[in-house]
Protein backbone atom coordinates (compact mmCIF):
# COMPACT_ATOMS: atom_id res chain seq x y z
CA UNK A 1 0.00 0.00 0.00
CA UNK A 2 1.57 3.29 -1.10
CA UNK A 3 1.62 6.09 1.44
CA UNK A 4 2.05 8.82 -1.15
CA UNK A 5 -0.51 9.97 -3.67
CA UNK A 6 0.22 10.56 -7.34
CA UNK A 7 -1.38 14.03 -7.08
CA UNK A 8 1.02 14.98 -4.31
CA UNK A 9 4.04 13.78 -6.33
CA UNK A 10 2.80 15.57 -9.46
CA UNK A 11 2.42 18.88 -7.67
CA UNK A 12 5.98 18.59 -6.26
CA UNK A 13 7.37 17.72 -9.72
CA UNK A 14 5.51 20.70 -11.17
CA UNK A 15 7.23 22.93 -8.58
CA UNK A 16 10.65 21.38 -9.40
CA UNK A 17 10.20 22.08 -13.12
CA UNK A 18 9.08 25.65 -12.43
CA UNK A 19 12.17 26.32 -10.29
CA UNK A 20 14.48 24.71 -12.88
CA UNK A 21 13.00 26.84 -15.69
CA UNK A 22 13.30 30.04 -13.68
CA UNK A 23 16.93 29.30 -12.77
CA UNK A 24 17.85 28.18 -16.34
CA UNK A 25 21.17 26.48 -15.62
CA UNK A 26 23.46 25.76 -18.52
CA UNK A 27 23.29 21.95 -18.29
CA UNK A 28 20.71 19.18 -18.15
CA UNK A 29 19.61 18.84 -14.53
CA UNK A 30 18.89 15.40 -13.14
CA UNK A 31 15.94 14.76 -10.84
CA UNK A 32 17.11 12.88 -7.79
CA UNK A 33 15.22 10.89 -5.17
CA UNK A 34 16.86 11.12 -1.73
CA UNK A 35 16.00 8.47 0.83
CA UNK A 36 16.64 8.35 4.57
CA UNK A 37 15.98 5.01 6.24
CA UNK A 38 15.26 4.11 9.87
CA UNK A 39 15.07 0.96 12.04
CA UNK A 40 17.84 -0.60 9.99
CA UNK A 41 21.11 -1.90 11.36
CA UNK A 42 23.59 -2.03 8.48
CA UNK A 43 25.87 -4.31 10.53
CA UNK A 44 23.22 -6.91 11.44
CA UNK A 45 20.43 -6.62 8.88
CA UNK A 46 20.93 -7.95 5.36
CA UNK A 47 22.00 -5.13 3.08
CA UNK A 48 19.56 -5.00 0.20
CA UNK A 49 20.37 -4.47 -3.43
CA UNK A 50 17.94 -4.32 -6.33
CA UNK A 51 17.25 -2.55 -9.58
CA UNK A 52 14.21 -1.60 -11.59
CA UNK A 53 13.97 -0.57 -15.23
CA UNK A 54 11.63 2.37 -15.64
CA UNK A 55 9.94 3.75 -18.74
CA UNK A 56 12.37 6.55 -19.62
CA UNK A 57 16.10 7.21 -19.67
CA UNK A 58 16.96 8.65 -16.26
CA UNK A 59 20.63 9.40 -16.89
CA UNK A 60 21.30 10.36 -20.53
CA UNK A 61 24.96 11.17 -19.81
CA UNK A 62 25.66 7.88 -18.03
CA UNK A 63 28.85 6.36 -19.43
CA UNK A 64 28.80 2.67 -20.31
CA UNK A 65 31.70 0.46 -21.39
CA UNK A 66 31.32 -2.94 -23.05
CA UNK A 67 33.81 -5.75 -22.32
CA UNK A 68 33.48 -7.12 -25.82
CA UNK A 69 34.21 -10.29 -27.76
CA UNK A 70 35.03 -9.87 -31.49
CA UNK A 71 31.40 -9.68 -32.63
CA UNK A 72 30.56 -7.08 -29.99
CA UNK A 73 33.77 -5.10 -30.79
CA UNK A 74 32.49 -4.75 -34.36
CA UNK A 75 29.00 -3.76 -33.20
CA UNK A 76 30.37 -1.23 -30.70
CA UNK A 77 32.58 0.34 -33.39
CA UNK A 78 29.55 0.63 -35.67
CA UNK A 79 27.36 2.45 -33.10
CA UNK A 80 30.16 4.45 -31.48
CA UNK A 81 29.92 2.69 -28.09
CA UNK A 82 32.96 2.52 -25.80
CA UNK A 83 34.43 -0.98 -25.44
CA UNK A 84 37.45 -2.97 -24.28
CA UNK A 85 38.47 -6.33 -25.72
CA UNK A 86 39.89 -9.22 -23.70
CA UNK A 87 43.50 -8.18 -24.46
CA UNK A 88 42.88 -4.73 -22.94
CA UNK A 89 41.43 -6.37 -19.81
CA UNK A 90 44.37 -8.78 -19.55
CA UNK A 91 46.74 -5.79 -19.66
CA UNK A 92 45.11 -4.38 -16.52
CA UNK A 93 45.26 -7.68 -14.59
CA UNK A 94 43.58 -8.58 -11.27
CA UNK A 95 46.42 -7.26 -9.06
CA UNK A 96 46.52 -3.74 -10.47
CA UNK A 97 44.13 -2.16 -7.96
CA UNK A 98 44.96 1.39 -9.05
CA UNK A 99 44.03 0.73 -12.70
CA UNK A 100 40.85 -1.17 -11.72
CA UNK A 101 39.80 1.73 -9.48
CA UNK A 102 40.48 4.19 -12.31
CA UNK A 103 38.38 2.06 -14.69
CA UNK A 104 35.48 1.89 -12.19
CA UNK A 105 35.59 5.69 -11.81
CA UNK A 106 35.78 6.36 -15.55
CA UNK A 107 32.52 4.52 -16.33
CA UNK A 108 29.19 4.45 -14.55
CA UNK A 109 28.25 0.95 -15.74
CA UNK A 110 29.59 -2.03 -17.67
CA UNK A 111 28.19 -4.64 -20.05
CA UNK A 112 30.03 -7.81 -21.01
CA UNK A 113 29.83 -10.47 -23.72
CA UNK A 114 29.00 -13.91 -22.31
CA UNK A 115 32.45 -15.41 -22.95
CA UNK A 116 34.12 -12.49 -21.14
CA UNK A 117 31.62 -12.09 -18.28
CA UNK A 118 32.62 -15.49 -16.86
CA UNK A 119 36.27 -14.39 -16.81
CA UNK A 120 35.80 -10.93 -15.23
CA UNK A 121 36.64 -12.09 -11.66
CA UNK A 122 39.82 -13.75 -12.96
CA UNK A 123 40.75 -10.81 -15.23
CA UNK A 124 39.98 -7.92 -12.87
CA UNK A 125 39.55 -9.43 -9.40
CA UNK A 126 36.66 -8.33 -7.13
CA UNK A 127 37.16 -4.57 -7.64
CA UNK A 128 34.12 -3.84 -9.83
CA UNK A 129 31.88 -6.01 -7.68
CA UNK A 130 32.95 -4.11 -4.54
CA UNK A 131 31.77 -0.80 -6.00
CA UNK A 132 28.50 -2.29 -7.29
CA UNK A 133 29.54 -2.11 -10.96
CA UNK A 134 29.89 -5.77 -11.91
CA UNK A 135 29.06 -6.01 -15.65
CA UNK A 136 25.60 -6.95 -16.92
CA UNK A 137 25.38 -9.73 -19.51
CA UNK A 138 25.07 -8.68 -23.16
CA UNK A 139 24.10 -11.58 -25.44
CA UNK A 140 24.48 -11.72 -29.22
CA UNK A 141 20.70 -11.81 -29.69
CA UNK A 142 20.33 -8.41 -27.94
CA UNK A 143 20.71 -5.07 -29.66
CA UNK A 144 23.67 -3.28 -28.07
CA UNK A 145 22.25 0.25 -28.41
CA UNK A 146 18.95 -0.84 -26.80
CA UNK A 147 20.79 -2.60 -23.98
CA UNK A 148 22.85 0.54 -23.27
CA UNK A 149 19.59 2.50 -23.18
CA UNK A 150 18.18 -0.04 -20.72
CA UNK A 151 21.15 0.60 -18.42
CA UNK A 152 20.46 4.34 -18.65
CA UNK A 153 16.83 3.66 -17.66
CA UNK A 154 17.66 1.53 -14.63
CA UNK A 155 17.31 2.76 -11.06
CA UNK A 156 19.58 0.84 -8.71
CA UNK A 157 19.17 0.73 -4.93
CA UNK A 158 22.07 -0.58 -2.91
CA UNK A 159 22.41 -0.15 0.83
CA UNK A 160 25.97 0.41 1.98
CA UNK A 161 27.13 1.47 5.45
CA UNK A 162 24.94 4.54 5.81
CA UNK A 163 21.16 4.91 5.93
CA UNK A 164 20.96 7.53 3.17
CA UNK A 165 20.54 6.73 -0.52
CA UNK A 166 20.23 8.96 -3.56
CA UNK A 167 19.20 7.79 -7.05
CA UNK A 168 18.52 9.55 -10.35
CA UNK A 169 14.88 9.12 -11.40
CA UNK A 170 14.74 11.42 -14.43
CA UNK A 171 15.83 14.77 -15.83
CA UNK A 172 14.12 18.05 -16.68
CA UNK A 173 13.78 17.39 -20.40
CA UNK A 174 11.26 14.63 -19.67
CA UNK A 175 7.60 15.57 -19.14
CA UNK A 176 6.35 16.26 -15.61
CA UNK A 177 4.12 13.20 -15.90
CA UNK A 178 7.05 10.93 -16.85
CA UNK A 179 9.16 12.15 -13.92
CA UNK A 180 6.25 11.74 -11.47
CA UNK A 181 5.63 8.17 -12.73
CA UNK A 182 9.35 7.36 -12.38
CA UNK A 183 9.39 8.66 -8.79
CA UNK A 184 6.34 6.61 -7.77
CA UNK A 185 7.64 3.43 -9.47
CA UNK A 186 11.06 3.84 -7.83
CA UNK A 187 9.62 4.45 -4.35
CA UNK A 188 7.25 1.48 -4.55
CA UNK A 189 10.08 -0.77 -5.71
CA UNK A 190 12.36 0.45 -2.89
CA UNK A 191 9.62 -0.24 -0.31
CA UNK A 192 9.32 -3.82 -1.68
CA UNK A 193 13.07 -4.34 -0.98
CA UNK A 194 12.86 -3.17 2.63
CA UNK A 195 12.48 -5.63 5.48
CA UNK A 196 9.61 -3.72 7.11
CA UNK A 197 8.41 -1.82 4.05
CA UNK A 198 7.23 1.72 4.81
CA UNK A 199 8.25 1.36 8.48
CA UNK A 200 11.87 1.53 7.34
CA UNK A 201 11.38 4.85 5.53
CA UNK A 202 12.20 7.93 7.56
CA UNK A 203 12.00 10.62 4.87
CA UNK A 204 11.84 10.92 1.08
CA UNK A 205 12.87 14.06 -0.80
CA UNK A 206 13.14 14.93 -4.48
CA UNK A 207 15.31 17.64 -5.98
CA UNK A 208 16.95 18.70 -9.23
CA UNK A 209 20.78 18.79 -9.44
CA UNK A 210 21.03 22.40 -8.24
CA UNK A 211 17.54 23.07 -6.89
CA UNK A 212 16.13 22.91 -3.35
CA UNK A 213 14.83 19.65 -1.83
CA UNK A 214 11.09 18.96 -1.59
CA UNK A 215 9.79 16.50 0.93
CA UNK A 216 7.56 13.77 -0.47
CA UNK A 217 7.22 11.71 2.73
Amino acid sequence: MSKISSDQVRSIVSQLFKEAQEAKRGFLETVELQINLKNYDTKKDKRFSGQIKIGTVTKPKLSVCVFADQQHCDEATKIGAEFMDIEALKKIGPKNKKAIKKLSKKYDAFLASESILRQVPKLLGPGLNKVGKFPTLLTHSEDMASKINDVKSTVKFQLKKVLCLAVAVGHIELTEREVATNIIQSINFLVSLLKKGWQNIKTLYVKTSMGPSHRVY
